[in-house]
């Protein structure tokens, strides 16, 4: 298991070229990774130690950069960015690794292309985990049109939005493409009926921070779905929840539990 930033390959999809990694034994259990929004692979995953966790515990762990995202192509238009178009790169994905059906973690936006992935694609889900997203994922999650504003403004000096600068500024330190980023935010951000999160019928672990403001609450969300269990990450906000060490122990935890 390479430890350091792995290799990324690329396939195609929908006229897109999308960027990878898949580390691990090929016969071992995969797990797919999808990220959330202005992040890629790497900072969501190889840098708060996923890759390495989920090595270490055996698993194959593939991860993609979603569209508008990292190496991946990032068109400027939003109709490119609805959660099931996003969610069938990830069943694209898996149909390139010749995969039938992985273990599906996703955080923030990546949770909510996951939720979409288990509704249209059910067949390709093992379990899911919803990182940095509760109820939200149904009800919303608030007013985002002042971070699609921060990400098209000249400056960072030109956005007074609280919750836009953090976003301008996560954008500028992963060097994202910010016009691609306020497209994505445009339309991902799609809710999922609470009638058509209940039909998800695979094992799910909700984890969210005590002190996320953005997700909404995962006990509410859990209550909505048939096998789900939530999880408080203590003292951890949207941000910094992804690489808690309880976290990451819950999630092998759960991992092993839906092996069994």
């Amino acid at each position: 298991m390479n430890l350091n930033l792995p290799e990324f390959s690329f396939f195609e999809h929908d006229g897109l070229q999308l960027a990878y990694f898949d580390e691990g034994p090929r016969d071992a259990t995969p797990v797919l990774l999808i990220h959330g929004f202005a992040s890629t692979a790497a900072v969501n995953w190889v840098h708060p130690g996923w890759l390495r966790t989920l090595g270490e515990a055996g698993y194959r762990v593939i991860a993609l950069d979603n569209r508008g995202h990292g190496q991946s192509d990032k068109p400027h238009d939003s109709e490119y960015y609805f959660p099931a178009l996003m969610a069938g790169d990830a069943a694209a994905l898996l149909d390139h690794l010749e995969i039938g059906a992985a273990h599906v973690m996703g955080y923030s936006m990546g949770a909510r292309n996951s939720a979409f992935l288990a509704l249209d694609h059910p067949d390709r889900v093992r379990s899911l985990v919803f990182g940095g997203l509760g109820i939200g994922l149904c009800d919303g999650v608030g007013d985002w049109d002042p971070i699609a504003d921060a990400l098209r403004a000249p400056s960072l000096d030109d956005v007074s939005d609280e919750r836009g600068r953090m976003f301008r500024t996560f954008a500028e330190q992963t060097r994202s493409d910010r016009i691609a980023l306020a497209a994505c935010i445009e339309t991902s951000r799609q809710s999922v009926p609470r009638s058509d999160i209940a039909k998800i019928t695979q094992p799910t672990l909700i984890a969210v921070g005590t002190k996320d403001d953005l997700a909404g609450s995962p006990q509410t969300l859990a209550a909505q779905m048939q096998h789900a269990m939530a999880l408080d990450i203590p003292n951890r906000d949207h941000m910094l929840a992804v690489g808690d060490k309880v976290f990451k122990s819950a999630v092998l935890d759960f991992l092993k539990s839906a092996e069994d």
